[in-house]
């Protein structure tokens, strides 16, 4: 997967700034940097200098001089990929950035590709498989809940429980296949009751793992909501006032919204991507009725869908409006939260009875029945709290560890499938050979986690979605 070259890239992104940064990983790191490099004090070259040292000076190719610069020495193997690493500081402008590459690609180095860096550092042993996915998950993360899991990950939360596990495993495997050696002899070196809570443990890992795959998913993406309901309900009030911004045309208007508009806010931490869609009604207008297509697709597509009502509207019709909504989502895991909207307009109406659960009986226990006001603001916090119930996302502890990634949810639901095999082999006494195979099984895919089992396939996969120079 790599070779002993040198690379270089920028580690910041591309365009102007005050600061670039721009890296340099490999056995010729501090060489290749050191024949252009010239410190203020010339007092040792770059070779002789201490480890986690910056050293002030000028960048030259031959005598023209490009940048006064900064240069960050790590040696390895106390550097992120585990080798000589040089990073230097510059000025941020594009033309400065791209003749300090040049020069170091002049003097053998080469362009890193992907994820190089992060490879290197998985292949040096710095950190595993599921750590340096955890580092793409940290750059990429969007809000507080998707930077906890990520650093979590990235500290080995979650690698080292599986690798705790694993070992375990692999000790009583090496048990089970001395057996098979002495079987003429018919001796028993692996205690099948400790194997078998083992597998139990083990198994409840993985379950509990698989479980949080959609509560991750969640936090990685942002919560989808849809916001639906007949024209000039106030959808697009409502996404206005959620975002403190006028995002969608407000108007009084029949169909002022044709198209989804989509905007994502951070409610105490957690990303939610809130999805304005067109007034559901019968049209004969072509554009209306995409938009209106468009809003049944973002209904599918949604985890929590509000239906947004007019307060002042008969029950009936507010009860019909949920009955057909309830029928479009049966059978899918959704949220629904019923809003009661324009409470501010009136005021004579007897909220009491419009809010009686038992007015709507479509609702079930799980979905919700709020009032509020759009236009006025009045109970947003209510409506927030409930788009927090609505995904549990309170209930996620500091240490709890939650499954973001889909080759992490792939890998555990087979090794879930194998575990299961060994447990029943050990209940009906199959005989030490099946269960070898079956424990190996389970080794594979818990390896394949944390790159204990890999090839070279599934490492240029993952590591080719990596920014260059990371």
């Amino acid at each position: 997967m790599t070779d002993n070259s040198t690379i270089c890239a920028m580690a910041t992104p591309p365009g102007k700034g005050p600061i670039s940064l721009i890296r340099l990983s490999g056995k010729e790191a501090i060489s290749i940097c050191s024949k252009v490099f010239h410190p203020v004090h010339k007092k040792k070259k770059l070779a002789d200098q201490k480890t986690y040292t910056i050293h002030y000076g000028i960048l030259k190719d031959k005598n023209k001089i490009i940048d006064q610069v900064l240069v960050s020495i790590f040696k390895a193997p106390h550097s992120y990929t585990g080798e000589d690493l040089i990073e230097v500081s510059c000025h941020g402008a594009e033309y400065i950035q791209q003749q300090i590459l040049q020069l170091f690609i002049k003097n053998g180095a080469r362009l890193a590709k992907p994820g190089e860096f992060t490879l290197r550092a998985f292949l040096n042993g710095k950190m595993d498989l599921s750590q340096a996915e955890a580092v793409a998950d940290l750059i990429a993360s969007s809000s507080e809940a998707s930077h906890k899991v990520a650093m979590q990950q990235m500290r080995g939360g979650f690698s080292n429980e599986i690798k705790k596990l694993r070992e375990q495993l692999i000790n009583f495997k090496s048990l089970i296949e001395l057996e098979l050696d002495f079987s003429e002899e018919d001796l028993e070196f692996a205690d099948r009751d400790e194997l078998k809570k083992l597998v139990i443990k083990i198994q409840q890992l993985i379950d509990r793992l698989v479980r949080s795959f959609d509560l991750g998913n969640v936090i990685k993406n942002g919560v989808p909501v849809a916001i639906v309901g007949d024209i000039n309900v106030g959808k697009s009030t409502l996404l206005n006032t959620l975002l403190n911004e006028e995002k969608a045309i407000v108007s009084e208007i029949p169909g002022t919204t044709r198209d989804v508009i989509e905007d994502v806010i951070s409610i105490k931490g957690f990303a939610y991507r809130f999805i304005d869609t067109a007034g559901l009604r019968d049209t004969t207008d072509k554009i209306e009725a995409l938009g209106i297509e468009k809003t049944h697709q973002k209904i599918h597509q949604a985890s929590i869908v509000l239906l947004l009502v007019d307060v002042r509207d008969p029950v009936e019709d507010i009860n019909q409006s949920i009955k057909s909504l309830k029928k479009q989502i049966s059978g899918n895991k959704k949220h629904l939260i019923v809003v009661m909207n324009k409470i501010d307009l009136e005021k004579k109406i007897n909220l009491k009875i419009k809010q009686d659960r038992k007015c709507y009986p479509s609702l079930s226990t799980e979905d919700s029945l709020i009032k509020i006001s759009a236009k006025k603001a009045e109970n947003i916090s209510s409506l927030t709290n409930e788009l927090l119930r609505a995904i549990k996302l309170t209930s996620i502890g500091e240490h709890d560890i939650i499954i973001t990634n889909v080759r992490h949810y792939e890998a555990l639901v087979k090794s879930g499938e194998a575990i299961k095999r060994v447990l029943d082999g050990l209940e009906n006494n199959i005989s030490g050979d099946f269960l070898s195979m079956d424990i190996r099984e389970v080794l594979h895919y818990l390896g394949e986690i944390t790159g204990e089992i890999t090839t070279d396939e599934i490492l240029g996969n993952i590591f080719s979605k990596f920014c260059i120079g990371k």
